[in-house]
């Protein structure tokens, strides 16, 4: 088979176990019934403020606003989607043995990915119409709402599938690594705009910008505006008068657009250049003396004449005991919790010691609740005597004692009960969103990206 023909197996593939799946007709729902919070005003939704004061609501400036969020804040969501939907499982013991181009499969899968991604665009495209018809102040400029969503928002989500498709070329970045690695790119990204303040609009300077939300705003905003904010801000009475044309139309800034375009192709390329098989079995991530010393250790040895075990007399304290030593399994976690622990003894405790702590707790939490909720092994745990809603309190329980441990030499040092109570609400708040999290999604991914991203705001507020 030709290299086209392989690119167009393994698209037409990617597609049609999207069309099986539920969680796609969901996205396509989830985008126009989601149209409208995206749209903020004084009593709330997401703001995009100018000098504190919301823009006029025109028909361009609509699609630009859609754009925006979409670009810039729903993207973990879109990642979400790639990384957690039908396709995350992919049929590699069939691939990795044939004579197909890897660079061909992972253009195929990246056609599938970024095909979704634009559909559910378009449904938000449409959302977007409806939204003009019934808010937009002005001439109903479908058109112009149009083309400010898709210059915006279209190459992020292209460049999000292509991103998806390198961090699955490598076996690190499979996992955890991969997740974490995104949600950095994905700050980055927001940030990088930064460096453009102050500078001329031109093609490479507008190059920073992946998420193309700076120069809309700084290019179209009144003469003097200053301050830019995208989110939950609080905004003061009034409007400003942005100019969609002129700032969509700034030197270099649809090119840069096109750009992303051109290389997030690229990277899916790479991704193919790079692509490392899958192996059946684990090996160790170390050899030696050291990959002893970190792992648990085997368990002791059976003793055939031991007695038979007794009745626990406290079942949910030995419940709780397991729970414990599942999350905190392996002398790596011990000595990253012990490096937290010891990080709160230094400056103030909410900037270092809880922001230690809850990193590590989102990884640990999140791989534990994945595998207690896995839905075969529910399935399984129902049969036990220990019901799933006992399991499940002794997880909340042990998530929010792992942060009481870590808080505790920062407690004792400073003599005060306020870093145990910090760590009493943070542990419980992430040990609560990990269950609730992995009981939705029946695994791990979610509940991480989502911890990780809690994190951040956290560790910024």
């Amino acid at each position: 088979m030709s290299a086209a023909g392989v690119v167009r197996s393994a698209a037409r593939a990617g597609l049609l176990r999207y069309r099986r799946s539920w969680g796609l007709w969901l996205l396509l729902l989830v985008a126009p019934v989601g149209a409208r919070f995206m749209i903020g005003d004084e009593s709330g939704g997401v703001h995009i403020a100018i000098d504190n004061r919301l823009p006029l609501l025109t028909a361009p400036v609509l699609g630009l606003w859609l754009g925006i969020v979409v670009s810039t804040l729903l993207l973990p969501v879109a990642y979400a989607y790639l990384r957690a939907n039908v396709t995350r499982r992919q049929p590699w013991q069939v691939e990795e043995v044939t004579a197909a181009s890897r660079i061909a499969i992972m253009l195929g899968r990246f056609v599938a990915d970024a095909a979704v991604l634009l559909a559910a665009l378009t449904a938000l495209t449409l959302a977007g119409w409806f939204l003009c018809w019934l808010l937009a102040q002005g001439p109903l400029d479908l058109p112009g709402m149009s083309y400010g969503l898709w210059i915006i928002a279209a190459p992020s989500l292209i460049g999000l599938a292509a991103l998806r498709c390198w961090l699955s070329a490598r076996p690190w970045l499979r996992g955890g690594a991969g997740d974490l690695l995104f949600v950095l790119l994905w700050l980055t990204s927001i940030a990088m705009p930064a460096m453009m303040q102050g500078s001329a609009s031109s093609f490479s300077s507008n190059l920073l910008d992946f998420a193309g939300y700076y120069r809309p705003l700084v290019a179209g905003a009144p003469g003097g505006a200053s301050d830019f904010a995208i989110g939950g801000v609080e905004v003061e009475p009034g409007r400003v008068v942005l100019d969609v044309a002129k700032a969509l139309g700034a030197p270099g800034y649809a090119a840069s657009r096109m750009a992303w375009i051109g290389i997030a192709i690229l990277l899916v390329i790479l991704s193919g250049l790079a692509y490392r098989p899958h192996r059946a079995g684990r090996r160790a991530p170390m050899q030696g003396r050291l990959a002893r010393l970190l792992s648990a250790g085997p368990p002791p040895p059976a003793d055939p004449a031991a007695s038979p075990a007794l009745p626990a007399r406290r079942p949910f304290a030995g419940l709780l005991w397991s729970e414990l030593r599942l999350i905190g399994t392996g002398r790596v976690f011990l000595l990253l919790a012990s490096a937290a622990a010891a990080i709160g003894l230094a400056g103030d405790y909410r900037r270092g010691g809880s922001v230690a702590a809850l990193l590590l707790l989102a990884f640990a939490l999140s791989a534990h609740a994945g595998r207690c909720e896995a839905r075969g092994l529910l399935m399984l745990t129902r049969t036990t005597c220990v019901t799933p809603a006992a399991r499940r309190a002794a997880f909340l329980a042990a998530g929010t004692l792992w942060a009481l441990l870590m808080a505790l030499p920062a407690a004792l040092v400073r003599l005060s009960p306020d870093p145990l109570l910090l760590a009493l609400g943070t542990g419980a708040a992430a040990s609560a969103g990990a269950l609730g999290l992995a009981m939705l999604s029946g695994g791990p991914f979610a509940p991480r990206l989502v911890l990780l991203v809690a994190w951040y705001a956290y560790f910024s507020a």
